[in-house]
């Protein structure tokens, strides 16, 4: 079985690289990290002319059609340059989310604005600190109206809709979820501006007052079409995870390298050789399960929950401790804003909780292995 990318995905994966290092320099995150924009339109548009928005999106709706392994690709590279885009909110989550669940009307009707970057999406879960459970979803749709309210939504300020895990019948557990399309430009929405982990990536809480909505999918179903969002951005954002791990494995190395101190660049020492050895290793077992995941993303296999939460785990602790590292690496100039290390601390942060708690997917891990091992 070959896990590899095939050489038209590799060389998408050489100009996606050369674009986005000019099209996104460290300065364009700091300017959205300071200012008060939720993204970079310029280069939100940039991408989306190039098509990658559309690149697991069918022809019939505007996309390429081209898949999920390409969509890895080009979010490996995002990642890598922590572009501040709605990127994972709009097609990691929303775009997914109705290319599941969603009619053919609904379909037709905003999967062709997602693919030309006209439309802006999120997923809106949370409701208070902690994981979701079908127990903690307060919000309530009846007779096409929601009312109750969503916390920590990326990029909910600037997004145009949004599909929320709401409550549709008192039925206790998850067959009384289900999922609500909202339209975000209207009056009865109220959005708050949240402080994030990662002010290049900003979050919002909302307030529905009797707003009106459509139902995503079957009533009844919003917790399982959910799981499977889950599963399938767990994958996605993996491949950011990965990119950005990669991204602080070379800032590290390459200022081993022309750092000096007694008479010596400071990679020959045993120390730094370590850190940017253990580095290296964890990116390579989140790289090995992310690639795992996306087999199981594109081929719609069987052991895609089990993949997703194997990807998700050794992506989250791979970008995390491969930017603490690399601070260590860069020493006293790490811990100052000049320098980029922070840059990547605050993303990997703030990935590391977009899906729900460590804790909640190394369950779903457990969980997973023994349904496997019992068939």
């Amino acid at each position: 079985m070959n896990f590899d990318f095939s050489e038209d995905q590799k060389l998408l994966r050489e100009q996606a690289r050369k674009l986005l290092a000019d099209k996104c320099p460290p300065r364009t995150i700091r300017a959205v990290l300071e200012g008060d924009a939720g993204y970079d339109a310029a280069l939100w548009k940039s991408i989306a002319e190039m098509g990658w928005l559309g690149t697991a999106i069918p022809e019939a709706y505007g996309g390429l059609g081209l898949g999920a392994l390409e969509l890895c690709v080009i979010a490996e590279e995002l990642g890598r340059v922590l572009a501040p885009v709605p990127f994972s909110s709009t097609i990691c989550l929303f775009a997914q989310a109705l290319l599941l669940a969603g009619s053919e009307e609904q379909k037709q009707r905003l999967l062709p604005g997602i693919a030309s970057g006209a439309v802006i999406g999120t997923f809106a879960r949370v409701e208070a600190p902690g994981g979701v459970t079908p127990r903690s979803i307060r919000a309530s749709f009846r007779a096409g109206r929601l009312s109750g309210a969503k916390t920590a939504v990326a990029d909910g300020m600037e997004a145009h809709f949004t599909v929320a895990l709401v409550r549709t019948s008192e039925e206790a557990g998850e067959r009384g979820l289900s999922l609500a399309l909202v339209d975000l430009n209207s009056e009865r929405v109220r959005r708050q501006k949240l402080d994030s982990i990662d002010p290049s990536r900003k979050h919002a809480q909302f307030t529905f007052d009797h707003v009106a909505a459509e139902l995503l999918g079957s009533v009844g179903e919003g917790w399982e079409i959910a799981r499977q969002v889950l599963d399938r951005a767990a994958v996605l954002m993996a491949f950011e995870q990965v990119g950005g791990a990669d991204a602080c494995l070379a800032m590290a190395k390459d200022y081993a390298r022309t750092r000096h101190a007694f008479g010596r660049a400071i990679g020959s020492f045993q120390a730094i050789k370590h850190k940017l050895a253990d580095i290296y290793i964890g990116n390579e077992l989140a790289r090995s399960n992310a690639y795992y995941g996306a087999w199981a993303l594109s081929t719609n296999a069987r052991e895609l929950p089990l993949a997703a939460a194997a990807a998700r785990i050794s992506a989250t602790q791979a970008f995390d401790f491969a930017a603490n590292e690399s601070v260590q690496v860069h020493g006293g100039i790490g811990f100052t804003w000049e320098a980029d290390c922070h840059l990547f601390q605050k993303r990997a942060r703030e990935l590391a909780l977009a899906l729900g708690p460590q804790r909640v997917w190394k369950d779903r891990l457990v969980t997973e292995l023994e349904r496997s091992n019992a068939a």
